[in-house]
């Protein structure tokens, strides 16, 4: 997947072959895919897993099917463990990132007067699950202020209020969905080990893009999606619970049959693993297609994909950024790919639906998505492309030039 053949970059690191990427990706032959935020474009061995699966399953049975794959589906928990420094036994399937940040949240038994201390930029499920446990468990919601400059969450605040409060939870977004902004999740993670307070972190869109390291991090769960940068199909995640949250016993609300055993008529004890946050049901061709998924992202490497995929990003943000009647949303010191901007004079439907006509894939962000982050920048919508490692320099200079475009017919 790497070579060192362009004479343009530095000999010593080494370069994704584009070409034959794109060949392993048969959306680059249709559209600019810009909503790797969205969802990934699945290369060709993550659909020939998940197609492959479904055919056995309908040729020999369901059943029959997962336990002739059960080295393949066992793998699903060994790669997100390589992927993120963990141990297989510390990792949950779950259906989608929300799913198992709910599950997580589940695990922690809430009581009237505890605090749940989050910043202004964690994801807008999260946010909306932290006011459900205020209204019905009575849990305070804090929130840590943002650095003046608005490049993330002042991590000193955040500080003075995990000694202040104590909080039951602390919890950070590493990207947010609504913009590139980095969140520095390692320096939060230090100041929770001092203080032995709990530590979750939602990594839906760093994980493929961006180093992810549990033990780095210092969180004690870690949720995400497999369909974004991952690059694998929809419907599914995975939760990462840390060795001291498992030897703790904490357990999901309403465990079921896969998690525990019944061990007497009156009583059930919980594996012993993360699994105790799975339930019996897999859908088994989409975790295959998950583990092919992350073994392709690992032979890539997320290294160099680190390197190049925030670089298109801020090749564009560059491309946008002087043109008349658009306003590049993003700050912080290093944004992720995730590009944000509003347009004056266009309605947001309208706007994507004319970058659709173009070929271009896009995604629409509204102020109900970050009420904060809005809110300061004073904007109700903006339009949100998410460039990934196989897209192109010449993708993403046609993509501003449409941007100019129809920024320019309402002039």
């Amino acid at each position: 997947m790497k070579t060192q053949d362009s004479a343009s970059a530095p000999t010593s690191e080494p370069l994704l072959d584009l070409v034959a990427l794109r060949a392993d990706t048969p959306g680059c032959e249709s559209v600019i895919h810009f909503n790797n935020a969205g969802c990934g474009l699945m290369a060709r061995p993550v659909l020939r897993a998940t197609v492959e699966h479904l055919e056995l399953e309908a040729a020999i049975g369901g059943y029959e099917a997962s336990a002739a794959r059960a080295a393949e589906v066992a793998d699903f928990h060994a790669a997100i463990a390589e992927l993120i420094n963990a141990r297989p036994g510390t990792i949950a399937f779950a259906g989608s990132a929300t799913h198992a940040y709910a599950k997580a949240l589940s695990a922690i038994d809430f009581r009237p007067g505890d605090v749940v201390l989050t910043t202004r930029n964690d994801f807008i499920s999260n946010q909306i699950a932290f006011l459900s446990l205020r209204r019905r468990h009575g849990v305070e919601v804090v929130h840590a202020p943002d650095l003046p400059d608005g490049g993330g969450v002042d991590v000193a605040a955040m500080a003075a209020l995990m000694r202040a409060h104590r909080p039951r939870l602390v919890a950070a977004t590493h990207v947010p969905t609504n913009s590139g902004l980095v969140q520095p999740v390692a320096e939060i993670g230090r100041h929770c080990r001092e203080l032995d307070l709990l530590y979750l972190v939602d990594a839906c869109q760093s994980v493929g893009q961006l180093p992810v390291d549990v033990e780095e991090i210092g969180c004690d769960l870690l949720t995400a999606t497999c369909r974004k940068f991952l690059r694998g199909p929809r419907g599914s995640g995975f939760l990462y619970v840390s060795e001291r949250v498992l030897r703790s016993g904490a357990e999901p609300l309403f465990i079921d049959m896969h998690g525990a055993r019944w061990t007497a008529p009156g009583e059930y004890r919980p594996v012993d693993t993360a699994a105790r946050f799975e339930e019996w049901e897999f859908p088994y061709a989409t975790v295959l297609g998950c583990a092919a998924a992350v073994r392709y992202a690992l032979r890539v490497g997320i290294a160099p994909v680190s390197r190049r995929t925030p670089a298109l990003a801020a090749r564009l943000r560059a491309g946008l950024a002087d043109l008349p009647g658009v306003r590049v949303l993003d700050r912080g010191p290093a944004p992720a790919a995730l590009v944000t901007f509003a347009v004056t004079g266009w309605q947001p439907q309208p706007f994507k639906r004319a970058l659709d006509d173009r070929g271009v894939n896009s995604a629409l962000s509204f102020r109900e998505f970050a009420q904060f982050d809005f809110g300061d920048k004073d904007v109700e919508w903006c339009l949100r492309l998410s460039p990934h490692y196989y897209n192109t320099e010449d993708e993403v200079d046609t993509v501003a030039a449409a941007v100019a475009e129809l920024a320019d017919a309402t002039r």
